[in-house]
């Protein structure tokens, strides 16, 4: 962690690209969802085929996470994400001009291995560069821009599909490489910690005088190669964490994943026409961020775990309460708490296990629990695709994914301390007593 108080130039900096590109992220989660209805018309292609092609990014996501996230300690944060940006806005372009199925469902794949790696990259950047004690509130803001994204896409949707067509929404995805790519590669810094890992002292003090913050004391191990930082994950004191923290960002992810995609046709199988079904994906996504926020605020004062146990208790509670079908004024009320309870607990979930590991592991460690997490994320919209395509009542979707969110809170809940979070709060806890003995 960066030794002193960043300064506001410095972490908004940060935070403002890291969250643009993340927007972008969210963008294209969402951006299936609206189009899957016009897919089905126009290929002539059935819920289960749309929910495996809705899968096939999602496999991309998972290598990336697990592939990128990995070397990422080792090659260095900021030319990774800029990589990964231009890669994935490329690729999501194009699927506006595929002629079928087969050829939209690869290029899913091929822009999922971009936005795979984008996510623990930026993660461990902004947790880098924020203030210390307010880890958790950063990132989340920061990662709101994944809900802003769907917001976008939703709101895009509901006239622009009917107007021009769905293609029009995959060309959008072009526009990070004519927004983003430029900014960052002016004025988004390397990590600090990064360069001192890597011996390159003086790089790392001259960034650092430019930025106006100290360079991180960091321990240079003698000798580190790309798979070092894996090695970490299963150390003694980390190992039964790590399988935790990948079981809660599995089920989180298929949670999203799965109300994302299949949203839309779920309330319309439930009798809603199109763009009221488009409406309730905006509430889930804005009730993602104000939630959020405040669970981060929350989960900067009491502790990330007992505010994870509670999100995913939200959750479950609902959207099982969804499957009553309560009047509408509710059901607005629900999907927002539904929209917190999911991609927000997820959020706190990245913010938690970027800090759960030492900084030699901080992008392979969120890179993994993401990259596994992608399993549920695969499986979320396949198995909704199944259940809607089963003849089963829209409720059955509901059911199965308050069940998952019980499961979340169980992992969350058995998740214990690691020594790298236990040596950060002695070290503040030392650092508060030296302070009231000096004033």
């Amino acid at each position: 962690m960066v030794a002193g108080r960043t300064p506001n130039k410095t972490l908004w900096t940060v935070v403002a690209l890291c969250g643009l590109s993340v927007a972008f992220d969210g963008y294209d989660l969402v951006v299936f969802g609206t189009t899957v209805p016009s897919l089905l018309a126009e290929w002539q292609i059935g819920p289960a085929e749309a929910g495996r092609i809705g899968s096939y990014a999602l496999i991309g996501m998972l290598i990336g996470a697990l592939l990128i996230g990995t070397v990422t300690d080792w090659l260095g944060r900021r030319w990774t994400m800029i990589a990964c940006v231009t890669w994935f806005s490329a690729l999501t372009a194009l699927c506006a001009f595929a002629p079928s199925p087969e050829i939209f469902g690869l290029l899913r794949f091929l822009s999922g291995i971009g936005l795979g790696g984008l996510m623990p990259t930026a993660a461990a950047l902004v947790v880098e560069y924020a203030p210390r004690g307010k880890q958790n509130v950063t990132y989340t803001i920061m990662q709101s821009g994944y809900a802003v994204g769907g917001i976008l896409a939703a709101s895009l949707a509901i006239p622009l599909i009917p107007a021009v067509g769905w293609q029009t929404m995959y060309l959008i995805g072009a526009a990070p490489v004519l927004l983003i790519v430029p900014l960052a590669l002016r004025y988004l810094p390397e990590s600090l910690e990064y360069l001192v890992l890597r011996g390159e002292t003086a790089k790392a003090e001259a960034l650092a005088a430019r930025l106006g913050v100290a360079v991180p004391e960091v321990a240079r191990p003698e000798k580190r190669s790309w798979y070092s930082s894996i090695r970490e994950l299963a150390r003694p004191g980390f190992r039964a964490g790590t399988v935790l923290l990948w079981l809660a960002s599995l089920c989180a992810l298929l949670m999203v994943y799965g109300m994302n995609t299949w949203l839309p046709q779920i309330m319309r199988q439930a009798n809603f026409p199109l763009g009221s079904a488009l409406s309730f994906l905006l509430v889930f996504n804005v009730g993602s961020i104000i939630g959020s926020i405040i669970g981060g605020r929350a989960a900067d004062r009491v502790g990330s775990k007992p505010v994870l146990v509670i999100s995913f208790l939200l959750a479950a509670v609902s959207i099982a309460t969804l499957a009553t079908r309560p009047n509408i004024a509710a059901i607005y009320i629900l999907v927002a708490i539904a929209g917190y309870g999911t991609i927000g607990t997820q959020n706190l979930i990245n913010a938690f296990v970027t800090r759960y590991y030492p900084v030699t592991a901080r992008s392979t460690g969120i890179g993994w629990a993401l990259g596994v997490g992608r399993f549920g994320a695969i499986l979320g919209p396949v198995v909704g695709g199944l259940v809607i395509a089963s003849g089963a009542g829209f409720q059955w979707n509901f059911y199965l994914f308050a069940s998952v969110a019980v499961v979340g809170l169980v992992a969350a809940a058995l998740v214990p301390l690691s020594p790298a979070l236990a040596g950060e709060r002695l070290r503040e806890a030392i650092n508060t007593e030296l302070k009231e003995r000096t004033a």
